[in-house]
């Protein structure tokens, strides 16, 4: 399977090379996220933490309006664009020019912030799984597209996850799901093989360990475990306590091939990049 635009993806109209890795700052607007749920609610909160995001060195501002926390409330189309379209607003006044991804599985939503605020990403947990326009809205919209695989829904998917082969498995997924979509035009894509969703403990290991099995598709291959209970339950510990472990993982994923690193804390997710690129280059 080839990228024929060679190891690039096309960002705000720019080229970036993605063998250099890249870090997405998260901006949850939601009140129930597993660590920083109700933190950004208000405007001065969100530019501010924009402002950190960018000021700590990340590439891109991922924002989400929907909690996707194993168990979390599902909460309606038009109450998640409500809390999207408030939030953009004022983003795209004060920050005109930054990358921005939207955290989305729902199709209309997509084309909305595409659209209206020229979101540069749409970011979707489940591959086109609980939406079936969501492909075509893409494709259409040639706009850039990460997509993770996950068993279930956010409401489900930690009940008694199996697989019999899990990187087989995952592999067929992201395969059947690439094709689909490059035969429908689109271009861009990111691949997430989902940590934490749908996996228990072993299984995210096992997806760390054997991380390089996917750069058989020879497109960009995003990783987010920040904070995320594969770290602080293995450690004994909460979430709030799990910037050491997560600065860890996040250490063996780009020594593993990961691309884009996708985090709640930025600054030492850039200095993992920064350690691992001088040593990787040295």
């Amino acid at each position: 399977m080839t990228n024929l635009k060679g190891k690039t993806i096309n960002l705000k109209g720019q080229l970036y090379n993605w063998d250099i890795p890249m870090v997405m700052g998260i901006l949850n607007i939601t009140p129930d996220s597993f660590f920083d749920g109700g933190q950004y609610q208000h405007k001065v909160d969100i530019l501010h933490r924009c402002e950190q995001i960018l000021k700590e060195g990340a590439q891109i501002i991922d924002i989400g309006a929907y909690s996707t926390r194993p168990g979390a409330e599902n909460i309606s189309e038009a109450e998640e664009l409500k809390r999207l379209t408030t939030s953009l607003e004022w983003i795209r006044k004060e920050f005109p020019d930054i990358i921005i991804s939207v955290d989305t599985f729902r199709s209309f939503v997509a084309e909305k912030v595409v659209c209206d605020f020229e979101v540069d990403i749409i970011n979707d947990i489940a591959a086109g799984e609980l939406d079936q326009k969501m492909f075509k809205t893409i494709a259409r919209l040639g706009v850039s597209y990460i997509m993770m695989h996950m068993k279930g829904t956010p409401q489900n998917m930690q009940e008694n996850p199996q697989f019999t082969n899990l990187i087989q498995e995952v592999s067929s997924y992201f395969s059947r799901k690439v094709e689909e979509l490059t035969w429908l035009g689109a271009n861009d894509i990111i691949i997430d093989p989902g940590f934490g969703f749908g996996k228990t403990l072993d299984h995210n290991y096992q997806l760390l360990r054997e991380l390089k099995q996917f750069q058989l598709f020879e497109l960009p291959v995003l990783v987010g475990v920040s904070r995320k209970s594969m770290i602080y339950k293995l450690l004994e510990l909460d979430a709030a306590h799990a910037l050491n472990g997560t600065s860890v993982i996040n250490t063996i994923a780009l020594l593993n091939g990961a691309n884009i690193l996708r985090v709640h804390d930025v600054k030492e997710a850039v200095e993992c990049v920064k350690l691992v690129q001088q040593l990787q280059n040295a």
